[in-house]
């Protein structure tokens, strides 16, 4: 990958063929989770949204710990107004983090490329990296960003040091497109 840069009023970047495509599969990773949310949403209607129309979600927080870290608690300290909120407010969440992502793979140059990014793209692809770096930093159990996951130096050519690398290329692909914007 070639850094952002602004570029007559938009953010440019340009990505290796295989940095579409593993960006592309951690999109659609994190997009099947919110499937799997949304399906899991739908047997939950309430009686009030249905006469109303309103969409709601489940009062209850996401079992699968990716999904828990994309979709967090709204107040730790009262789990009944949290899941009132929850009722009300993570339908909109899980469409605006869906929308990002498919913002980003409708963004990405398929055989590699350059991609010319508006203001409001841009945040889309912040979002969206941001959700891919959240859901993985749970699968690799980061708690920080600048420790390395528990079993990466045990194989330094396994699963888990792959992971943990693109997961840092990703910081680095966010990082790089917020320093351009906030320059």
């Amino acid at each position: 990958m070639r850094p952002f840069r602004r570029h007559r009023g938009r953010y440019t970047a340009t990505f290796e063929a295989g940095e579409v495509a593993v960006l592309s599969d951690l999109l659609d990773q994190v997009r099947h989770l919110l499937a799997q949310r949304r399906a899991q949403a739908a047997g939950t209607a309430d009686p009030l949204a249905v006469m109303t129309g309103m969409v709601t979600g489940p009062s209850d927080a996401p079992d699968d710990p990716a999904l828990a870290r994309l979709l967090p608690d709204f107040h730790r300290d009262d789990p009944v107004l949290s899941a009132g909120l929850r009722v009300l407010r993570e339908p909109g969440i899980v469409a605006g983090k869906d929308a990002a992502a498919v913002a980003v793979l409708d963004s990405l140059p398929r055989g590699g490329g350059t991609v010319h990014l508006s203001a409001e793209l841009a945040e889309s692809w912040i979002a969206a990296l941001n959700d891919i770096r959240l859901s993985m930093g749970v699968r690799l159990g980061i708690t920080e960003d600048d420790r390395e996951p528990p079993g990466v130096g045990d194989d330094p050519d396994g699963p888990a040091a792959a992971a943990y690398h693109v997961y840092r290329w990703l910081s680095a692909v966010q990082d790089s497109l917020v320093g351009v914007m906030l320059a």
